[in-house]
């Protein structure tokens, strides 16, 4: 059966067990992508899935049950077994259905044609071979994933909304090896859009860069440093603590955000937007999992938070409207709290409504000068410090409660104000709370991270660094 089929089933059983409040949340994918290693395809794969959720509320109380089975006898078992869960349910909580009356935005639509297999075959090809051209150093290992994504969202439920969204993207990652003296380092550089605005030579050349970039590096003494952190560390940072933005954990007490409304929580200049209709996004989303209509926010405004994110029953809790961040980790599961494309605006960034930016700024990077401050500009600045380029260990290294963190880190050493020797196999440590409140300046050079954490790179002093 096709979703309508399934959906108009699902109604009429829901009708017939006399249950008056319930939804359907549905999800369906479609993949392709392409692994080529050295000058080789290493896979080629497909992949589709389909699945839906119905929930209802009986008495207060609300029962899910899910499947991907979409047939009549799997419509009339999937609300039997919701209405038996709502029945045996013991909590006390509240649940809650949206109503209609939202005004929803309509997103442009897509008529870029999906990739064929032999397209997403030749631009991963492409990517390969013009790394391997791009230095005699460029390694065996050096490899490239291109794919192509298709993903559909629906939701109808009791209460009128009959709701959905399709998006629809292609991605690459190219990871480069570089060999130099015995020695192996690598470097990479992933992109999310649309193919026909993919720069091939230029992805390949940034992976290269990077691998080559760090050649010789070597260690650092300990001590209390500035640091410029690149955009893409800072959006990681974001993303790492992106949850204490959620007033599911404020309300849980896993944020030390909670009660903190109309506080300053950040340095005056930064502002920190979560934008679902983000105007260079290949990922724009409507509604969010129970159906509110999304909008663009600013979570944090000139260094004050103004709001935490919110679905039906966190913002039922505070007294609040929801903020349209009702998320589904998949169409099996509870509702949750999350952003939807989450990013910290460059110097001299503005937001407008239904607009998040200025154009110009890229969704996967390079040091765009749009609206601020190079990041070699943040170096004359600094001095003398390090640019940190990559940071790992975050699930052990970073408490997103606390917000304390200490992470592998390697970069550059800055010296008299310009990039200078690479250096590796140090330990950056801090607070994500308090490097908010610390951050001196931001650069102009916006990049996201997977085309939903974004970030300009930053510079911050007297930050402690574990070295030889």
């Amino acid at each position: 059966m096709t979703y309508q089929e399934f959906k108009k089933a699902v109604i009429g059983i829901a009708m017939e067990k006399q249950i008056s409040d319930y939804e359907l949340y549905y999800t369906e994918g479609d993949a392709a992508s392409v692994e080529i290693f050295k000058e080789e395809i290493k896979s080629y794969k497909t992949e589709s899935s389909k699945g839906i959720c119905f929930r209802c509320i009986v008495d207060g109380k609300a029962g899910y049950a899910s499947t991907e089975n979409l047939t009549e006898e799997e419509a009339e078992s999937l609300v039997i077994r919701a209405l038996e869960n709502a029945k045996s349910i013991e909590s006390s909580e509240q649940s809650f259905l949206h109503n209609t009356g939202d005004t929803y935005a309509v997103c442009e639509a897509d008529t870029t044609s999906v990739p064929t297999g032999a397209e997403l075959v030749d631009a991963a090809m492409e990517i390969q071979k013009e790394m391997y051209h791009a230095d005699t150093r460029v390694a065996d290992g050096t490899q490239t994933d291109f794919g192509h994504g298709r993903d559909r969202y629906a939701l109808y439920n009791s209460n009128g909304l009959d709701l959905e969204d399709t998006v629809s993207y292609t991605f690459c990652y190219a990871s480069a090896l570089a060999s130099d003296g015995g020695e192996m380092y690598n470097g990479g550089k992933s992109k999310i859009g649309k193919l026909q605005e993919f720069d091939l030579k230029d992805i390949a050349g940034k992976a290269v860069e990077d691998a080559v970039s760090t050649i010789g590096a070597e260690s650092v003494e300990s001590g209390r440093y500035t640091i410029v952190l690149s955009n893409e560390v800072m959006a990681t940072l974001l993303q790492t603590y992106a949850p204490v933005f959620s007033a599911e954990n404020a309300q849980k007490g896993l944020s030390l955000l909670k009660g903190k409304e109309g506080e300053k929580i950040a340095a005056d200049f930064i502002t920190i937007t979560d934008d679902p209709l983000y105007q260079d996004s290949v990922q724009k989303r409507t509604f969010d999992g129970e159906g509110v209509a999304t909008y663009a926010k600013n979570v944090v405004e000139n260094g004050t938070l103004t709001t935490l994110l919110h679905n039906l029953k966190t913002a039922a809790i505070a007294g609040v409207k929801s903020t349209g961040n009702a998320s589904k980790a998949s169409y099996a599961s509870v509702v949750g709290v999350s952003p939807f494309i989450f990013y910290m605006h460059p110097a001299q960034d503005t937001m407008e409504e239904g607009h998040s930016m200025e154009e110009g700024h890229s969704m996967e990077g390079g040091h765009s000068m749009e609206g601020g401050s190079s990041v070699e500009s943040l170096f004359e600045q600094a001095e003398d410090g390090i640019y940190v380029t990559d940071i790992s260990g975050l699930h052990a290294g970073a408490n997103p409660v606390t917000g304390d963190f200490s992470l592998l880190s390697k970069g550059f050493l800055i010296k008299e104000g310009k990039k200078s020797t690479p250096i590796k196999n140090f330990t950056m440590s801090g607070n994500f709370f308090t490097l908010l409140k610390e951050i001196e300046t931001l650069g102009g050079d916006l990049e996201f991270l997977r085309g939903r954490y974004g970030a300009p790179s930053a510079l911050i002093r007297n930050i402690a660094i574990a070295g030889k």
